[in-house]
């Protein structure tokens, strides 16, 4: 062989390896600019089926990971296929975290997030992702909390949704009635609006700042539930406090010990107006909240200080 025939071939292989490399490239952002696009649409969905945005993060990371493995040519909605994907690996986490669950210190609540003032505008963002309904969620099989999330909250198809959890079609339909009427048994009796909220988070918070117990009662349903989570970190009720009477005397009695140390800041936590608790200037908890008839039926205290971050930045949510 020639020096030139040499050069020749030589050239050609160049070639044909930098046009595969400049494919892979253009297949690359092509995958990142339809994950982009989606990513606040599945942090979301992995969120509601976790009731964690640190393992809803972890699981994004995953959907990624697989995501650029995928031949595009061969998909026909992405915003499907990335739905399909994020389910899954949800599904496997959430199997997981089950376990991890069983020898939790004490009561779990949701992991809170930070959302903007607005998303309390969207009633039906708001309410899908609210402390009082997470929580309904978490008495769901892993199966039926994602049908039921995928079906109710994003308004998935049965075949989409069959795809995503390997389940016949006419299976789904099953799962998605009786998870259905398993959260229309449990879920909150009625919306009410932010601002109705933070009007009676407001007079919460006085009562609270004055130590005034009887201001505190007056705002509590009186069947109030308090729900605390220290994850055996900080302390906590070890099991939720039902009563006006209780709940004020239990809040009034925490807080009343180390009052001069303790400050209360309003916030909006997964979508409705809520209270962040300082101790000696640093976070210690956040308080969320679920109105009834102008009173306060629930609140969830997180005390754990690994489920508090993801309050330091407001978290990009929603249903579309």
């Amino acid at each position: 062989m020639t020096d030139q025939t040499t050069d020749q071939t030589t050239d050609q292989t160049t070639d044909q390896t930098t046009d595969h490399a400049d494919d892979d490239d253009r297949a690359t952002d092509t995958a990142t600019e339809a994950f982009v696009a989606h990513r606040n649409l599945l942090f979301t969905v992995a969120y509601e089926m976790l009731g964690s945005a640190s393992d809803a993060e972890d699981v994004l990371q995953e959907t990624w990971l697989r995501w650029v493995k995928v031949d595009l040519d061969q998909v026909e909605d992405r915003r499907a296929y990335l739905v399909r994907i994020t389910t899954r690996q949800s599904l496997n986490r959430l199997r997981a975290m089950s376990r991890r669950k069983e020898s939790y210190v004490g009561e779990w609540l949701p992991e809170p997030l930070l959302t903007a003032p607005d998303v309390a505008q969207d009633v039906e963002l708001a309410e899908s992702v609210s402390m009082a309904m997470m929580l309904v969620l978490e008495t769901l099989s892993p199966t039926e909390r994602a049908v039921f999330v995928l079906r109710e909250a994003f308004d998935v198809g049965y075949d989409e949704i069959a795809a995503a959890v390997d389940k016949t079609p006419a299976a789904v339909r099953q799962i998605a009635h009786r998870a259905r009427k398993h959260v229309d048994a449990r879920r909150p009796r009625q919306s009410v609006s932010a601002s109705q909220t933070r009007a009676v988070m407001e007079s919460f918070q006085r009562a609270l700042d004055n130590g005034d117990l009887q201001g505190l009662l007056d705002v509590l349903a009186p069947d109030v539930v308090l729900v605390g989570d220290g994850g055996g970190i900080k302390q906590a009720a070890l099991r939720p406090v039902t009563g006006a009477d209780k709940v004020g005397r239990f809040i009034i009695g925490g807080v009343g010990k180390k009052a001069n140390r303790f400050a209360i800041t309003p916030t909006v936590v997964n979508g409705s107006p809520a209270l962040f608790a300082h101790l000696d200037g640093e976070l210690d908890g956040v308080m969320a909240f679920h109105v009834e008839d102008g009173r306060i039926a629930g609140i969830y205290f997180v005390r754990n200080p690994e489920k508090l971050g993801a309050i330091t930045a407001e978290a990009p949510i929603t249903l579309r």
